[in-house]
């Protein structure tokens, strides 16, 4: 006898709308975090890539998703993340090894590499900052459950603030020692993320998870 075939509408209403929504809007981030990175910019005496503001987007995300949903699934949606990343790297890498048109906008074809282009060494160090420190955010986020629920902006600020620092440890290690002085780097990069956690990452998180009880 042939099993019934699967009901669509069931299977989608298995995945909260909030929870669905989270997902495409972490994907994407994890995607744009890359290209957005080429940029330098300054906030007054802070000079940060910035990549960083998609990537606090990443820990504001997951941190909604660990609060409302538990950190088995923001785990998951850690790991998930991945895919797109991953993805993103090696389209980004076909691209640019395929022959370029003749008529392409010049500036256009000399900016396109500078901008994208990355070396494997870059590529390695992206994938491997963005797994510990997202993981290690969620761990923290979790742990810190103890305060109560309505600390969830400080205990984001505080896994956002640790896990960036260990971010930019991990990135700018792999990245760039043995090839240029890492310690300024580090040193500057560090403060600016740890700054930007503290201002911009609790009222993402307030947001998300208002937005996601409201919607669910």
């Amino acid at each position: 006898m042939d099993s019934p075939a699967p009901n669509p509408s069931a299977a989608a209403q298995g995945i909260p709308q909030p929870l669905f929504l989270f997902a495409l809007l972490y994907g994407g981030m994890t995607c744009i975090a890359g290209v957005l990175g080429a940029k330098q910019v300054a906030l007054g005496p802070l000079a940060v890539e910035a990549g960083i503001f998609p990537f606090l987007m990443l820990v504001a995300i997951s941190s909604a998703v660990a609060e409302l949903y538990g950190r088995p699934v923001a785990d998951r949606l850690v790991r998930f993340g991945f895919v797109p990343l991953i993805t993103a790297i090696l389209l980004t890498w076909l691209v640019i090894e395929l022959p370029t048109d003749p008529g392409m906008y010049l500036p256009a074809q000399d900016a396109f590499p500078i901008i994208l282009g990355q070396s494997g060494r870059l590529m390695v160090a992206g994938i491997a900052a963005y797994g510990v420190s997202m993981t290690l955010n969620v761990l923290i986020f979790s742990k810190l459950a103890g305060l109560g629920g309505r600390l969830v902006a400080v205990r984001g600020a505080i896994a956002s603030m640790l896990s960036q620092v260990v971010d930019t440890l991990i990135f700018i290690t792999i990245a760039f020692l043995g090839v240029r002085p890492i310690g300024n780097l580090i040193l500057g990069q560090a403060l600016a993320k740890v700054t930007l956690s503290i201002v911009l990452v609790p009222p993402l998180i307030a947001l998300l998870v208002r937005l996601a009880r409201r919607l669910g």
